[in-house]
Parts: C-alpha cells; sequence; structure tokens
C-alpha cells in the first residue's frame, strides 16, 4: 500500500465511494442537507489537502484523509477506510501523516467533529490521543481535539 497525496482524476470517484458508505450513513443530516453538501464536496477537497491509500500509486484510493490548515489549528474535515479494508492501521496512518504534515507547518492543536452515534469513531479519536471537548446539539457531535 501506498500513502500519497489525493490525484483528483484517479481518486474522487473512489473518496465520494468511501464517503456515501462510511460517512453519510452515520450523519443525522436530512436527504437535502446530504446532498447540498454533496455537490460542494468537489470544492471543498480543492480547499485543503487530502492524502489517501492506494495499493499502488497508479490505483484509486481505499482509505482518505482530508485537512484544512488555518494558523495553528488543524482541522480533520473527513476520513474514511473502505469496510474490506479497515482494521489495517491505514486510517491511524493517515491521521498520523496529517498529524506530522501540519505540525511542521505550525499547527499545534488538531480538531475533528464526530457524529452521535459514530462509536467507532470516537473510540478511533480517543485512542489517538483525541479528548471531547463538547457536544454540539444542533449539529448532533463531539467537538474532540489534541494537541500536536
Amino acid at each position: 500500500m501506498v500513502i500519497r497525496q489525493r490525484n483528483s482524476r484517479l481518486d474522487d470517484g473512489a473518496i465520494m465511494s468511501l464517503i456515501d458508505s462510511q460517512l453519510v450513513p452515520l450523519s443525522h443530516m436530512s436527504t437535502n442537507e446530504i446532498n447540498k453538501i454533496r455537490k460542494d464536496i468537489p470544492l471543498r477537497m480543492n480547499r485543503g489537502m487530502t492524502f489517501v491509500v492506494s495499493p499502488d500509486p497508479n490505483k484509486e484510493a481505499v482509505a482518505f484523509i482530508h485537512f484544512l490548515m488555518h494558523g495553528e489549528l488543524l482541522y480533520v474535515d473527513m476520513m474514511a477506510v473502505a469496510t474490506k479494508e479497515q482494521r489495517k492501521r491505514y486510517g491511524q496512518t493517515l491521521l498520523q501523516k496529517a498529524e506530522n504534515f501540519a505540525a511542521s507547518r505550525g499547527c499545534k492543536r488538531s480538531k475533528v467533529m464526530v457524529d452521535e452515534g459514530n462509536t467507532k469513531g470516537l473510540q478511533f479519536y480517543q485512542k489517538n490521543g483525541y479528548s471531547t471537548v463538547r457536544y454540539i446539539m444542533i449539529s448532533r457531535c463531539y467537538e474532540m481535539e489534541k494537541s500536536i
């Protein structure tokens, strides 16, 4: 497996499939809200940085992390791993790669929002040093943070 930056032509279809299969089912948004967000994903992906895991450099992604950096803050926007590729440390490796990349550019903290009911996501981030800062009722998610 290879970790590399996203290649939009090669990876965007696979990333959308990962979003639809791994993230959308955990969301508490309405179908209309999800459809609006889906339309914005290509622009959203271009605003931040995306690393992917793929079987080789010329194959599409089986896992991805998308993040943004604002001053001293790393914001993990989205991360997903294909079902058959889970439990192989790809998520942990992608998260560490994003944190190291951001730290090398001056980020001191990392933040992520985890949907209510995403027990696996909460446990994953806790295992990776994140603590719950607060619950945001309007979006039904937990804000988690860690120093990097």
